[in-house]
């Protein structure tokens, strides 16, 4: 059973969740490894969440799940709660690949902020009951909202910086403030979430699509797209 539970935590979703994390090349072998140990017990976690609902998981369960001893676990999170914390890191790492779609200049700041909402909404689609373990865990743990609210902090500085850009090449309203359209994507990303996650259908992706069309029509250019 262990086994069978390591092999979908290492699946398609494997190279996704990895590929979001911040990297750096200059870390050695030992600190790679610890990365690696703390970004596998996220991902079965995550799996484990999402098949049984977050108050049903245990820390021994995770660890079961991701064969390694309990000891292991609380070298790389205070509690349970705790685990979610990582997703602030993903989140934040699938706006820096936008920040570098965007540098590239080969799509449309449309094209960047449409792929990032769609993004920022994966790992809670899910399963409804995965999107409220995540709600409820930020929302009743003080340090874990810490957590959030710094990379928050960063995200938003930067997907101020992509409504720039867009201002720039004459795709957003140059009249309005970066910062407060930032806000308003958050928000209206977040917001959909919580919502989809009380309701469950259609698919999450589907929901994000109506309201990143509602956000961006707001903020776009008569006729830009």
């Amino acid at each position: 059973m262990i086994e069978s539970r390591k092999s979908r935590a290492r699946g398609s979703d494997e190279a996704t969740l990895d590929s979001h994390f911040p990297q750096n090349p200059g870390i050695g072998r030992r600190e790679r490894r610890a990365a690696e140990t703390r970004i596998k017990l996220f991902r079965c976690a995550l799996q484990l969440f999402s098949e049984r609902g977050f108050p049903n998981v245990t820390v021994e369960d995770i660890t079961e799940a991701a064969d390694v001893g309990k000891g292991t676990f609380f070298n790389y999170f205070e509690t349970k709660d705790h685990v979610l914390g990582v997703m602030a890191e993903i989140q934040l790492g699938k706006v820096g690949e936008a920040a570098s779609l965007a540098a590239r200049g080969k799509q449309t700041i449309h094209a960047v902020l449409h792929r990032l909402a769609l993004r920022l909404a994966e790992e809670q689609g899910r399963s409804p009951s995965l999107a409220r373990a995540m709600i409820s865990s930020f929302l009743a743990s003080e340090s874990v909202r810490a957590i959030i609210e710094r990379k928050m902090t960063v995200g938003h500085k930067a997907i101020a910086e992509l409504v720039a850009t867009g201002q720039a090449r004459g795709e957003i309203n140059p009249h309005l403030k970066k910062e407060k359209v930032a806000t308003q994507l958050m928000q209206s990303v977040m917001g959909t979430i919580l919502f989809w996650s009380l309701h469950g259908e259609p698919a999450l992706e589907t929901w994000i699509e109506d309201s990143f069309q509602h956000f961006w029509r707001s903020i776009a250019l008569s006729g830009k797209k």
